[in-house]
């Protein structure tokens, strides 16, 4: 087919693909693994522990998803500027990512640790939840400081096709995570057990572990190779010109984070003042458990498109190679969604439904929603990773930060979101009806993903001489 010519690149390109993305597949896979466990050994304590873990961590994700808006718009120059060979702008756009990001993940810290019931209360209108998210988020409410403070620095390092770090950092942090974890939740080494403020104080203590090891790491490591030199002049005074390139490319990027976060937390809302929100909440923290482990490592090309596309751009290539990249990158993501949906259903079968449900004190309500969780989500997986490549990865790494945006945005709120709210609220359809209407979201958001890719206006070169 004339279309998978684009996939005959060489083993040169395929061995520096799998190069960059084999850390990242290892490090989303640790992520999601980690966030996996916490689950479920919150989830052995009880039903309502990890539905309220789910309900905790809905705003954390908004503010997460901040942060990787400022890390993925940095990304639209870093990358570029990357293939261009300026390493002191680089420094530059950290600097201004670092501000922005600490900035916001403060602010949004001290609203949550000190209004920790109001903030759980916008999402469930169960109080036992509210009463138990409250707990966990006060404690990790500053959190997010210290993970975007090592998130930046990760990301930018990737934009530098250097990804091995971030890979060393997250695997010593998902050890330390899971150790605490397991001594504060259930009181071992002869401390009491603290249920889920443990998993509170364990993932605050890994991330506090995180932030050194990359402050010893900037200071002692990557002496050899310098691959992210980091100039202190640059990092604190980055000019005008940068800063106002760094906000016209990184604003659109945050706000389609932002936007995509609050659009996917208010699905969250809406299972949560559903009259089964007890059993919904606990099986879309399962089930978001076990598709988080499939979906980040498969967008993990996601993340080689934006970088391998950015700095073919920033080299100079021609539109038609930059073309033809992109579309390699959009083959390889949808042959990795359909692996990826096949292996969500082996989780099911496989791991969930023989070992996890006896474990965990599920209601048998909660098992079979979360079950079809799943399947649903593996019939959409390979339109999902498409999707993924085409907004996170292509049209991004193009410049085409805009556009982007208008398609990540309008498939939720525009369609899927207010049809799910009538859905639950006016018509009182159960959650599969209202489930499906939410995934729906991903057919619309591929025809004009696609639409937008075959018109090639995405190929855009943002970089410039900076004195």
């Amino acid at each position: 087919m004339k279309m998978l010519q684009s996939l005959k690149r060489g083993n040169e390109f395929y061995s520096a693909l799998l190069k960059f993305v084999g850390p990242i597949i290892l490090q989303n896979l640790l992520i999601s693994a980690a966030g996996f466990l916490d689950t479920f050994m919150v989830g052995v304590i009880g039903q309502n522990e990890m539905a309220a873990l789910s309900v905790a961590n809905t705003p954390f994700f908004i503010a997460l998803l901040f942060v990787f808006g400022v890390q993925s718009g940095g990304s639209v120059l870093i990358s570029q500027y990357w293939g261009k060979g300026d390493k002191q702008t680089i420094s530059r756009v950290v600097g201004i990512s670092w501000f922005v990001a600490l900035s916001v993940s403060l602010a949004f810290g001290a609203v949550v640790f000190f209004f920790p019931h109001q903030v759980m209360g916008l999402i469930t209108n169960n109080k036992e939840l509210i009463e138990i998210a409250a707990r966990y988020g006060r404690i990790v409410a500053f959190s997010q400081v210290l993970s975007c403070f090592v998130s930046v620095y990760i990301g930018a390092r990737r934009s530098c096709e250097s990804p091995r770090f971030g890979t060393a950092v997250v695997f010593i942090s998902v050890i330390v995570n899971a150790l605490l974890n397991y001594i504060f939740i259930f009181g071992k080494l002869g401390l009491p057990a603290m249920g889920i403020e443990g998993a509170a104080l364990g993932t605050v203590l890994a991330r506090v572990v995180e932030v050194v090891i990359t402050l010893l790491y900037i200071k002692f490591g990557d002496r050899k190779n310098r691959v992210l030199p980091l100039y202190v002049k640059y990092l604190f005074r980055p000019g005008k010109i940068i800063a106002g390139d760094f906000f016209k490319y990184s604003a659109p990027v945050v706000a389609n984070e932002v936007l995509w976060a609050i659009g996917v937390s208010l699905y969250v809302v809406v299972y949560g003042y559903m009259a089964d929100s007890g059993n919904i909440m606990a099986a879309f923290s399962l089930a978001g458990n076990i598709d988080r482990i499939v979906i980040l490592a498969a967008l993990s090309l996601a993340h080689g498109a934006a970088v391998f596309v950015g700095k073919s751009i920033g080299a100079g290539d021609s539109r038609q190679e930059v073309y033809s990249l992109g579309k390699t990158f959009v083959i390889l993501s949808f042959i990795a969604g359909i692996a990826g949906g096949l292996v969500i259903i082996l989780l099911l079968f496989g791991l969930l439904q023989p070992l996890i449900f006896s474990v965990l004190e599920l209601t048998d309500g909660a098992r079979r929603i979360c079950v079809y969780m799943l399947l649903v989500r593996s019939v959409f997986f390979p339109i999902r990773t498409v999707n993924g490549a085409l907004i996170v990865g292509v049209l991004r790494g193009g410049g085409d930060v805009n556009y982007s945006v208008i398609i990540d945005v309008a498939g939720i709120f525009f369609a899927s979101l207010p049809f799910a709210a009538l859905a639950a609220f006016v018509f009182h359809l159960n959650i599969y009806w209202v489930f499906l209407i939410v995934v729906c979201e991903e057919p619309i958001k591929l025809l004009f993903g696609c639409i937008r890719f075959k018109s090639g206006k995405w190929i855009r070169n943002v970089t410039r001489e900076i004195c």
